[in-house]
């Protein structure tokens, strides 16, 4: 979560400095200190987050994603979970993305919005579907493997973003803190958070993810759709 804690910390840092902007020069030392101060609150309810997975929690969970990639690579059957020998937390109902890259390539990202099963399993299922249920990429090779690396993310419930005007949206978003979905009908489509560092002006990200939804990139400049926001809790391999 020290990811998120930075990226929320960002956030402020924007907001506060948009702000002291049009103060008088005397005030500025004090925007800074407070700036100072009300990062470092941020930080701390974050990582003071109860619901944030230990670091044994998390290797464990990227164990699990690997073996169940390797197993399914190698044509074998998931063997049974035993859910009593793992912690709590990922016995717990969760939902998450699996993402997997090959160098800086994205090679399949695949995940739940809902929780609807335990954690640990969760993750295992949407492991093998990143390599292999990803309708834009060919299925994962053995020979790939080595060089798959295995990002996790764990997103929290959904909630519903009410707004009145289209061209309020944008501005209600948060840049690097909201995963997103879009919903029109029967159509639906989300960006984890992760995609604001490739799209990070709000006009750009809201287009991409309608035509993601198989819509016209306009179609939120003048249709009021159904929007849900996310945070995640990302973690990954080669991480401490």
């Amino acid at each position: 979560m020290r990811r998120y804690a930075t990226q929320a910390a960002s956030e402020i840092t924007v907001t506060l400095s948009d702000g002291h902007l049009t103060q008088e020069g005397q005030d500025c030392m004090m925007g800074v200190a407070t700036l100072a101060l009300l990062i470092s609150i941020a930080e701390s309810q974050v990582n003071m987050n109860p619901d944030k997975l230990s670091s044994a929690e998390r290797k464990q969970l990227l164990a699990l994603a690997r073996q169940a990639l390797e197993a399914a690579v190698q044509g074998q059957a998931l063997p049974p979970l035993k859910l009593e020998d793992l912690p709590p937390r990922l016995r717990q109902s969760g939902a998450t993305f699996v993402t997997l890259t090959r160098g800086e390539e994205l090679r399949g990202c695949v995940g739940a919005l809902e929780a609807y099963q335990p954690l640990a399993e969760d993750v295992r299922e949407h492991a093998v579907a990143a390599g292999y249920r990803d309708y834009r990429f060919p299925p994962l090779d053995v020979s790939e493997l080595p060089e798959i690396h295995i990002e996790i993310s764990r997103l929290t419930a959904p909630k519903r973003l009410e707004y009145e005007r289209c061209e309020d949206l944008p501005g209600l978003l948060h840049p690097g803190v909201d995963g997103v979905i879009l919903r029109d009908g029967a159509s639906r489509a989300t960006f984890l958070p992760q995609v604001w560092e490739k799209l990070p002006e709000p006009d750009a990200f809201l287009g991409h993810l309608c035509a993601k939804m198989g819509a016209s990139p306009t179609l939120w400049r003048y249709k009021k759709l159904q929007v849900f926001t996310y945070q995640v809790e990302m973690f990954a391999e080669g991480e401490d």
